[in-house]
């Protein structure tokens, strides 16, 4: 391959990387941590202070009761056969609608049959972590974030195909290679071309998959012109997002069979599907209906940790499969499988800590391309006479400092904060995503002022700090007698964010040392270069047209 070629795809490598790479950070760092979205959720939601839940055969009583004290809840009531920490009732529903739900309320029967109803306070910090991961860190509305992410997933797109063509012609002789030594750029591009080499159909996977799912809507919108499919999906469906306007008679609820008789239906129609929850649905259209939910480990499933497929409630028979495991059609097993390789819904545990290792790993491979641009600029610079970096240069070392560990330090001050905030304002979103963004705003602007340098080993400390603090968090929660949630998923929790602290303690530590002993004309260096020599005004002209 001739050497104009190689420099060309390099140089559109680097370029692109640097475009997205920042917002690229956040999207992986935070897409890592949401492959445990439900321990996650278990740790920061407090316990709801009710009964135990009935056993299965008694939920016609329990279920008999709610509809006649809750009317709101007969448009749509949802039964779940497996409780556990994050659902500790057998019974549960929702106000509001699609667009825009409400409270989610759980039932139980209290020891003397009675019925007691509490509303669930299930923290948001995990959603707001996807959100991040979603929209690239972007605090705008979805439908603004959305193609915005598109854009830069393309890029990346873009940066992958250049890098893998810049790797090329030395692929065999770098493949293995990780020198380390005093040569600290060899270094991070060995580590960079390693993990991108290795992680390359992974980042494939989200590169394509993330392009579709930003343009998810549009696609869509599309294909139903074309295809007129639109109006006939939605009149198929039913109900408008807003639901019925009234809540339906009791009387036309009723009718349906018992959760533990469509449970046994369903597991001699749908073998190897484990069901979680179904839901008891009515509008005026469909007469009484509902989904059930659950996972078949022997196919992916649509949505992160489940799949789903309506069923008459009446008599078991399922209605619709299209977002059923193992009982799609090609159309929709192929669009299945964009979502499942994305999200990971596959293989169980270990391909979810084989995704929550990869997104890390992506997170500082982007990382890594700023500092080997950075690395490569220093050096041009210094070979055609220039002593102090430039401003863009010292900017975008900043940057390279101040994103990706506001982001760090953000997701893990607003996940501490979880225990702490007041779980009855009904504005827990508004203060997560208050903490993180200032966290984020502060480090940013942190970075600027200070320079990348000093900064870099600042920040660090800090995102050390926040990240302890979680199991810390933990820790006082247990001794001031709020503590919830101490099974082994949330203990999980504590132990990865104890052993995320410890790390990033130690690269604080390796960028302080670096800062204080590296190069003097570096911009990782906290001591001031020298004051420049004197050069011939043509070395110096050559400079400045070497600098623009």
């Amino acid at each position: 391959m001739r050497t104009d070629v190689i420099k060309t795809y390099k140089d559109v490598h680097s370029w692109v990387g640097i475009i997205a790479g920042l917002a690229l950070f956040i999207a992986f760092y935070a897409g890592a941590i949401t492959m445990f979205e439900e321990p996650l959720n278990r740790w920061a939601s407090a316990s709801a202070r009710i009964a135990a839940p009935v056993p299965l055969e008694r939920t016609p009583e329990l279920v008999d009761k709610v509809l006649r004290a809750h009317p709101e809840a007969r448009a749509a009531y949802t039964v779940h056969l497996e409780p556990g920490p994050d659902m500790p009732a057998r019974v549960s529903w929702t106000t509001g609608n699609r667009r825009n739900p409400g409270p989610t309320y759980l039932a139980a029967l209290a020891p003397d049959g009675t019925l007691q109803v509490v509303e669930q306070q299930a923290s948001p910090v995990a959603q707001l972590i996807d959100v991040l991961h979603q929209q690239v860190g972007l605090p705008f509305d979805h439908e603004i974030s959305m193609p915005i992410m598109g854009v830069i997933s393309l890029l990346y797109a873009v940066a992958i195909i250049s890098g893998l063509i810049v790797l090329l012609p030395s692929l065999v002789k770098d493949l293995f290679a990780l020198r380390f030594g005093k040569n600290l750029k060899r270094m991070w591009l060995d580590l960079h071309n390693v993990l991108g080499l290795f992680s390359l159909p992974f980042h494939i996977i989200m590169a394509v998959t993330a392009v579709i799912f930003a343009f998810h809507d549009q696609i869509y919108a599309v294909q139903g012109a074309v295809q007129q499919i639109g109006a006939p999906a939605m009149e198929r469906r039913g109900a408008p997002p807003g639901g019925p306007a009234e809540p339906p008679a009791l009387a036309e609820v009723t009718g349906t069979l018992p959760p533990a008789e469509l449970q046994r239906r369903l597991a001699g129609t749908l073998p190897g599907f484990k069901l979680r929850t179904i839901s008891f649905e009515y509008n005026a259209k469909e007469g009484p209906h509902g989904h059930i939910a659950g996972i078949d480990p022997r196919y992916g499933a649509r949505a992160p940790t489940y799949g789903m497929g309506e069923i008459d409630t009446r008599t078991g028979a399922i209605l619709e499969a299209d977002y059923l495991p193992g009982r799609q059609d090609g159309w929709f097993a192929t669009v299945t499988s964009f979502f499942t390789l994305h999200f990971g819904s596959f293989g169980g545990a270990p391909v979810r800590w084989a995704y929550f290792f990869l997104g890390l790993a992506g997170a500082f491979l982007f990382y890594t391309g700023n500092l080997l641009w950075i690395e490569s600029r220093r050096r041009k610079e210094r070979k055609a006479g220039a002593v102090e970096q430039t401003r863009a240069t010292r900017v975008l070392g900043a940057l390279t400092v101040g994103v990706p560990l506001g982001c760090v330090a953000g997701i893990s001050l607003t996940i501490a904060a979880a225990k702490w905030l007041p779980a009855g304002t009904g504005a827990l979103e508004t203060w997560h995503s208050a903490i993180y963004y200032a966290v984020f705003l502060a480090a940013v602007g942190w970075a600027l002022v200070r320079g990348a340098a000093r900064s870099g080993a600042e920040l660090l400390w800090l995102s050390a700090a926040a990240t302890a603090l979680v199991p810390i968090t933990t820790l006082a929660s247990v001794a001031t007698g709020t503590g919830w949630s101490h099974d082994g998923a949330s203990r999980l929790v504590d132990l990865v964010a104890a052993i995320g602290a410890l790390l990033l303690a130690i690269m604080a530590r390796a960028t302080h040392r670096r800062a204080a002993g590296g190069p003097r004309d570096s911009i990782w260096s906290a001591t001031p270069s020298a004051a420049p020599a004197p050069v011939a005004a043509s070395a110096t002209a050559g400079a400045r047209v070497s600098v623009r």
